[in-house]
């Protein structure tokens, strides 16, 4: 196969697996198996990564999985993320059982202690980028920073098959500001989800303007005379933060992870997969292994 033909996508399993599992424990459905092992995670995962293999047909394929709440941003600042309950009980038996899948299709699982999937999907996708097309599937728009040639992202929405597919262009057209962006864009205006506050008092309508008008942070501090009295004000009293942040809402893209093509290739053996599945106790995944590649 020519290289140039070749198409990765890097799965950002613990996005998958938590929209899935969300979707149905909301009402109950822990679909919990004879060895009383709940699915319903891995069930919705498999079913969101099957479609979208079938939808967009990469030749490679790997995911990425976060490896414990303890991270460098951690280290860095306490709060982060700290407003994130536990995980529940039913989804924990889950997070070694979907690796197992994972791995009946013959692809790599990855993950680092100490870094999160999006810092291991972007050292991937920017070490690959020359190689192939790289295509990540996420539910997190925080990997959009990671957009540039040959890097794009696929957005998963509401139910299965339905996907926003973002480019460099597409942002551009969407926030005005280039993806390298986002990240100073995050430090300005936080992140609730991340629990980290940037610049209190900064929106994101504010933090698009400042960065469309001087470039960066480094742009708006040399500028900031120019500012209005209040918008000084308030980045001068968390400027501190406003770095701090600017570290906790850039992906990392050098830590120490590969992923080669080879080890990535997505061919996968249907007997082996279909085992796997009935030891699971995944009923009726046999309709979405029908259009993916497969070896007999």
């Amino acid at each position: 196969m020519n290289e140039k033909e070749s198409k990765l996508l890097l799965v950002d399993g613990m996005a998958l697996l938590f929209r899935a599992y969300f979707a149905t424990a909301v009402t109950g459905q822990f679909m919990i198996n004879s060895k009383g092992v709940p699915t319903n995670g891995v069930y919705g995962f498999v079913k969101h990564f099957l479609t979208a293999v079938n939808h967009f047909q990469p030749t490679h394929v790997a995911v990425c999985w976060d490896m414990g709440s303890k991270t460098f941003r951690t280290d860095m600042y306490d709060g982060y993320k700290s407003n994130r309950p536990e995980a529940p009980i039913e989804l924990v038996p889950q997070f070694d059982l979907v690796k197992e899948v994972v791995e009946c299709f013959d692809i790599p699982n990855i993950g680092l202690q100490g870094y999160e999937a999006d810092d291991c999907i972007g050292t991937i996708a920017k070490a690959m980028k020359h190689e192939t097309e790289v295509m990540i599937l996420t539910g997190d728009q925080d990997i959009l920073q990671l957009l540039e040639d040959n890097i794009s992202v696929i957005l998963l929405k509401k139910g299965f098959g339905n996907y926003f597919v973002h480019t460099q262009h597409t942002f551009f057209e969407e926030k005005g500001i280039t993806p390298k962006q986002m990240i100073d864009l995050k430090a300005f205006m936080g992140d609730t989800s991340d629990n980290y506050p940037g610049v209190k008092g900064i929106g994101e309508k504010t933090a698009l303007k400042l960065l469309q008008t001087y470039e960066h942070i480094e742009g708006v501090l040399e500028n900031i005379e120019q500012l209005t009295k209040g918008q000084k004000t308030k980045i001068e009293q968390d400027l501190d933060m406003l770095h701090l942040s600017r570290q906790l809402a850039e992906i990392k893209c050098d830590v120490p992870v590969t992923c080669s093509l080879s080890d990535s290739i997505f061919n996968m053996n249907i007997d082996k997969v279909m085992k796997k599945f009935t030891e699971v106790e995944l009923r009726g995944m046999s309709k979405f292994l029908s259009n993916s590649k497969v070896i007999v």
